[in-house]
């Protein structure tokens, strides 16, 4: 077996020589691509063309997929037709964007003349408002389904997704101007439940606000685990969602810039550094991920114990680990346990934020 040295040596060589993945292409080239598929990118084409015939005929087979409860699916091709043998597993969820991408695409297209889709983007809308839950929280599935899907779902940013709709609903923001006055006056108040519900849910190191975790309990509002690879703890992923989200409100109470400014500390404080992560070729020929030296850089890990505030990692056999390399290669290169979440925000996005506080 190689040993950790000449791993991280090999790391960082094969960082040095490989060249850059091809998720790292700009966001503007995707956004201008000719190609048109169901995915983020959908939001963000040029404006005149959701007034195209293209742009409306595939907002209506967007409509074909909506649940009779008002919801979407995740992880479906939105503009292929539906399927007689889909997965009812994956509808009714705002997770992986379910719900909140399909409304948010429809939206353009009705700001831009689609009245078709309008009697659809209604129910779903209604479907986000029904979907809060007592807490002020949203579950990762409504109807609710049980198990950890019912819990308060910040993981992937599924109920920040839905507050900044709803927060933009709200406010009339576009593409959101033709939303009614009823429905806007209830996405305010929504707003104002969620926002109360990520405020306290924050973790609390000693009186001292931290982070938050990517789960937390539907009644306790504690945090929770989710999956056997998703344990309880502070989230270096999700807590960066949540602080942006918190950033973008209008006029934050001083308990929301409290909560940003806490966080914001802790962050800086989990920082592993002078650390990178790169891809290695192992010695079965396998592509890897690994952890290498590098100064100056930093990263966050996905999950931080909630006790010791160190970093932990955990595979399908529910272990908590300490060390990324002890996690099964599966695991280390099919989930994200580390990340450069926090930079942008910590370096640019809060300082300039903090400026325009009285």
């Amino acid at each position: 077996m190689k040993s950790k040295a000449l791993i991280l040596g090999m790391a960082l060589t094969a960082a040095m020589l490989a060249p850059p993945p091809a998720s790292a292409a700009p966001q503007e080239a995707v956004a201008h691509s000719p190609a048109v598929v169901w995915n983020t990118a959908v939001v963000r084409r040029p404006a005149d063309w959701y007034a195209t015939d293209q742009a409306r005929r595939l907002a209506a087979t967007v409509v074909l997929h909506q649940s009779a409860e008002g919801g979407w699916p995740k992880n479906t091709d939105l503009f292929a037709a539906p399927r007689p043998d889909a997965d009812p597993g994956l509808a009714n969820t705002i997770d992986n964007g379910g719900t909140t991408l399909p409304l948010t695409f429809l939206a353009r297209t009705i700001t831009a003349g689609d009245t078709n889709s309008r009697a659809a983007f209604d129910r779903g809308l209604d479907y986000l408002l029904a979907a809060q839950q007592p807490n002020g929280g949203w579950a990762q599935f409504f109807p609710l389904r049980g198990g950890y899907h019912d819990q308060i779902t910040f993981n992937d940013d599924a109920m920040v997704h839905v507050l900044e709709l709803l927060r933009d609903v709200g406010d009339g923001t576009a593409p959101y101007g033709f939303v009614d006055g009823a429905r806007r006056e209830r996405a305010r108040q929504a707003v104002a439940r969620g926002v109360d519900t990520i405020l306290r849910t924050q973790i609390r190191n000693n009186g001292v606000p931290t982070g938050w975790c990517a789960q937390h309990d539907a009644q306790t509002l504690a945090p929770t685990p989710a999956r056997r690879f998703e344990p309880a703890s502070l989230s270096g992923q999700e807590t960066v969602g949540i602080v942006r989200f918190l950033m973008s409100l209008p006029d934050p109470s001083e308990q929301v810039v409290a909560a940003v400014d806490g966080a914001v500390v802790w962050l800086e404080a989990a920082a592993l550094r002078d650390t990178t992560e790169v891809f290695i070729t192992d010695a079965q020929g396998r592509r890897d991920r690994v952890l290498a030296p590098r100064p100056g850089a930093r990263i966050w890990a996905r999950f931080y114990d909630l006790e010791t505030g160190q970093p932990i990692y955990i595979g399908r056999d529910a272990v908590i680990r300490h060390d990324l390399m002890e996690i099964e290669h599966e695991r280390r290169n099919g989930y994200r346990y580390v990340g450069v979440w926090a930079e942008t925000l910590l370096d640019k996005d809060y300082p300039t934020w903090k400026a325009t506080r009285p």
